[in-house]
């Protein structure tokens, strides 16, 4: 039983009876589990908001409330403190029954599925082919990988899609590099380090060759913001208030467009100073003048179906495809689906006719595009020149989704930035008719360094995401040999187990470390950190496991003979009672991680659950005791372990018998 749930059940017909419809959400959301336990398990605070709307003292409400709402059979104590807080104290008796059944279900700890499943197709991780996954893969994959996990223990229809960049303009800036700049021998030693390396070059040249052409504009406009200063300056208002205040106000506007503009003209000046600095690099400049132009022209000759580029996008597909796949099966990351852009290249047309048929769309300076109410910039599904963008194909991608899973939610595990888009996107995808299914944008910071920037390396390149597993697999050997060497009776791994369980710790850490944070914040990354056994680690949640299993070895605790001859539970201590609610509180947090698709919950919850733990196992000694408190003690350290192993697993991090 989920607690939680049942108590806003109960209360519902109550509060229906005193509140609007659709008043009612938010004054169920007010109760919840107590934060001190002097105010006892769950408190309902709803008397207050409540009490002000109808007309009647809280306290008084509270009170009215606690007669009507039947809580006998489930609460041994309730009670109105204060102005108006209902206190809420679950009996024994429930506790026991539900520990029990809890502790008898091996597979689902009590949990029962969701009766109302869902079709939900979850969107997320989406690299490039042609480039080494990065560290900024590491938020939606690990963030999408969780949430499918959750959501189908939970009992819902998850299909995982990955919708690569396999097509497109990225691959035309390779094509046209390949041609020109590639390393014979270079590519046939490292494929993708090559093709980083051929766009990478690619890339500058373009960018150089923008910002030449732009800087002499960007310099004139700077110029005349500043003439514009000086005639705000300049002006006196004199007694004129209305005309001061504005003065201040435009005069504040085009400092601060002054200053963006210098922001800019700096970084075009410095684009050209890096090529322009190295000989080799600006032959290749002046080698090059049109190369934005041919990048275009080799990515339409691969969208033509072009021989030769249709040859050389196959075979950079599939080296991309195998180092991709090497990260994934490190990280344990399945997908039903992988449906990249080019699966949907050839229903492009048909999608832009659809919507011109439906007139929807509508030509803008020989651009095709959707105009929408709420924002400013229309939608572009089609440019002058004939090309296509990432919004057709997103749509194309919604179409075939539609048409062969017919799902209820789609989630898109894409960072903060892209959120202009997935907003056109949902409200073209409904003006279109597309109106059953629920469109979520799973948004999530940066990864940061301590500087307070983008996490980079020290040239200032993307972090890698395959050296950052390595980095994070070392330091997780030097903390399991450390541990290992420290123990009382000498060390119990060889160098090959130490390695295994480095590799698991280390890979667990860095999951972890993206997933405890609130998706929707930056965080900084740390490898100190990241592999501590104390605070909200992956590490200090996997010594916890450990922990139990030692328990059992060192008391040669028969685990099917406990599970088998269970006795009821006992609360002889104050923090039984409390382990307890935090192991049957599992479902309340995992009903909390997909209520806003934050993962983050559930990582708190097992961190919470963690150091409930520990503080039993330091005043409650279990091997120690005898009889029937003995076998409950050690019930609640298998229930323990198969929670936190449960919920780990859950974030898609394992767990170890020995650390």
């Amino acid at each position: 039983m989920n607690l939680l749930s049942e108590l806003k059940h109960r209360f519902t017909p109550a509060l229906s009876e005193l509140a609007n419809p659709q008043d009612l959400p938010a004054l169920l959301a007010m109760i919840r589990p107590a934060q001190d336990a002097k105010f006892g398990d769950y408190q309902a605070n709803c008397a207050m908001p409540l009490g002000k709307r109808v007309g009647q003292p809280p306290r008084e409400l509270a009170n009215q409330l606690i007669e009507t709402v039947t809580l006998d059979d489930l609460a041994e104590k309730v009670e109105v403190a204060g102005p108006g807080f209902i206190n809420i104290t679950i009996s024994d008796q429930i506790l026991n029954q539900e520990l029990t059944q809890a502790f008898a279900d091996l597979q689902r700890l009590g949990i029962e599925a969701s009766p109302l499943p869902k079709k939900i197709i979850i969107d997320f991780s989406s690299p490039n082919v042609a480039k080494p996954l990065h560290v900024g893969h590491i938020r939606s994959t690990a963030i999408g990988d969780s949430l499918s996990r959750v959501l189908r223990f939970l009992g819902h229809d998850v299909i995982t899609d990955n919708h690569l960049g396999d097509w497109g303009t990225q691959f035309g800036m390779i094509l046209y590099g390949y041609k020109n700049f590639s390393d014979a021998q270079a590519y046939a030693e490292n494929p993708i380090a090559e093709l980083s390396s051929i766009y990478r070059t690619v890339r500058h040249l373009i960018d150089y060759h923008n910002s030449v052409a732009k800087l002499p504009d960007a310099k004139a406009l700077l110029e005349k913001q500043e003439q514009l200063f000086a005639e705000f300056s300049a002006t006196d208002p004199g007694e004129d208030k209305a005309l001061a205040k504005k003065l201040k106000k435009d005069t504040k506007s085009i400092k601060s467009k002054i200053a963006a503009q210098k922001e800019m003209i700096q970084s075009l000046v410095q684009t050209i100073e890096t090529v322009e600095s190295d000989p080799a690099t600006r032959d290749l400049a002046n080698r090059h003048p049109q190369i934005a132009q041919n990048v275009l022209a080799e990515t339409a000759q691969l969208h033509a179906g072009d021989i030769e580029n249709k040859e050389l996008w196959s075979d950079f597909m599939e080296h991309g495809m195998q180092e991709i796949q090497r990260v994934y099966d490190r990280l344990d990351i399945k997908f039903d689906f992988v449906l990249g852009e080019s699966f949907y290249h050839e229903q492009l047309s048909t999608v832009v006719d659809e919507l011109i048929s439906k007139e929807m769309a509508t030509e803008s300076e020989g651009a095709l595009c959707v105009f929408l109410e709420n924002h400013k910039a229309p939608m572009i599904i089609r440019k002058s020149d004939g090309a296509f963008l990432y919004a057709t194909t997103d749509l194309a991608t919604i179409k075939y989704r539609m048409s062969e899973w017919k799902p209820d939610v789609i989630l898109y595990v894409v960072d903060f930035r892209q959120g202009e888009h997935f907003e056109k996107l949902f409200d073209v995808a409904r003006l279109w008719g597309y109106t059953d299914t629920e469109y979520q944008h799973v948004k999530f910071g940066t990864v940061m360094g301590d500087d307070g920037k983008p996490f980079k390396t020290r040239a200032g390149d993307t972090v890698g995401l395959e050296p950052l597993l390595d980095e994070a697999e070392n330091r997780a050997l030097a903390l399991v040999t450390q541990l290992d060497e420290g123990k009382p009776g000498g060390p119990e791994f060889d160098e090959e187990q130490r390695k295994a369980i480095a590799q698991m710790v280390g890979i667990s850490a860095l999951k972890y470390a993206d997933l405890s944070q609130n998706r929707t914040s930056d965080y900084t990354f740390s490898y100190d950190k990241m592999v501590e056994l104390k605070g909200n680690t992956a590490t200090y949640l996997q010594y916890g496991y450990a922990r139990v299993n030692g328990i059992f070895r060192k008391g040669e605790v028969d685990i099917d003979d406990l599970r088998e001859n269970a006795v009821p539970f006992e609360f002889t201590e104050d923090i039984e009672r409390e382990l307890a609610l935090k192991l049957l509180r599992f479902e309340e947090a995992l009903q909390d991680v997909i209520s806003d698709y934050r993962p983050n919950l559930l990582a708190n919850y097992l961190f919470e659950l963690t150091q409930t733990f520990f503080v039993f196992f330091e005043k409650c000694p279990v091997l120690k005791t005898a009889g029937s408190l003995r076998q409950s003690r050690l019930q609640f350290c298998d229930l323990t372990a198969r929670t936190l192993q449960k919920g780990l697993s859950l974030l898609g991090i394992g767990v170890l018998q020995k650390m």
